[in-house]
């Protein structure tokens, strides 16, 4: 198991912790602002500044932090038009597929953008995601990629969670590049690893995009990544549907004590080698849950 310690100022410690709100929250130790538990590590923020990274994945989260905050562009970036953003949903639930979307915006959509309210899905209320999801697929131009979880254990085998991750982004934007001709001059990700090491990971792929603009919290900045957001939590949301549907068996989202039995009752049903199917195996669930 590893640990590492680093340093952080506390605007830093606040968006390692927005970054890590769809994880499991756990009670706060002495002296801790918060400690969070995710699929293979144990993430501790101190009143000192010093955040501690404990398990199989420290060094993986440790690579995805962001470098250090440069200058914060001018509001006119964010209204700047046409603009592309990409963003990512599932990848703090056990069960489910890992959705990643890029979508484009121009001038003339953003006043119908906002007219229906658009903004981070995860602020956004899954019920009205599902009546507008369809309709906003429909008009903004996009990218979508659903990895399932078949291919995602497989994938994850050599190939960390971070990787993952921007390996799909990039993929996201080399398709929609090809659907809307030539991409804009403004293509935002919402960041999830520093830029250095998102393209590091990329070093093999045959396409990069590249000239992308890396901001935390982007999806409550562009409107782009806002619609990049949504259309994924839809097509998650979809996805789930049609998961529960196929197993007649309710599936909980996210990775807290629930899954733990909810794995239980989906091993007693269907046996645990279909969990291979719909589950990210490498969440701490798996062992918690004690069926492999």
């Amino acid at each position: 198991m590893s640990t590492y310690t680093k340093t952080m100022n506390p605007a830093q410690i606040e968006e390692l912790e927005h970054r890590l709100k769809d994880c499991t929250k756990r009670k706060t130790p002495p002296y801790a602002l918060y400690q969070y538990k995710t699929s293979d590590c144990v993430i501790t923020a101190y009143a000192s500044g010093k955040v501690v990274f404990q398990g199989e994945g420290a060094d993986f989260y440790i690579d995805s932090l962001p470098s250090e905050k440069k200058s914060t562009p001018a509001a006119s970036i964010k209204e700047q038009f046409p603009q592309c953003g990409s963003d990512e949903v599932g990848t703090g639930d056990y069960f489910g597929p890992v959705v990643v979307c890029a979508a484009y915006v121009k001038q003339e959509q953003v006043s119908w953008l906002k007219s229906l309210g658009i903004q981070d899905s995860k602020a956004m209320d899954d019920a009205y995601i599902r009546k507008i999801g369809n309709q906003v697929m429909s008009e903004i131009p996009h990218s979508l990629l659903i990895l399932n979880n078949a291919k995602y254990n497989q994938i994850h085998s050599s190939h960390n969670m971070v990787a993952i991750k921007s390996k799909l982004h990039n993929q996201a934007y080399v398709h929609l590049q090809k659907k809307i001709g030539m991409l804009p001059s403004l293509c935002v990700v919402d960041q999830f690893v520093a830029e250095n090491s998102y393209y590091r990971y990329l070093k093999n792929e045959k396409e990069v995009i590249k000239n992308l603009h890396f901001e935390t919290k982007a999806e409550n900045k562009y409107l782009s990544v806002a619609c990049a957001s949504l259309i994924a939590r839809y097509a998650f949301l979809l996805s789930f549907d049609a998961m529960q549907q196929r197993y007649n068996f309710s599936f909980p989202k996210g990775a807290g004590k629930n899954v733990d039995i909810s794995i239980q009752n989906f091993v007693e049903k269907y046996g645990k080698e279909e969990l291979y199917n719909i589950a990210k195996l490498h969440f701490a669930n798996t062992n918690k849950a004690k069926i492999m």
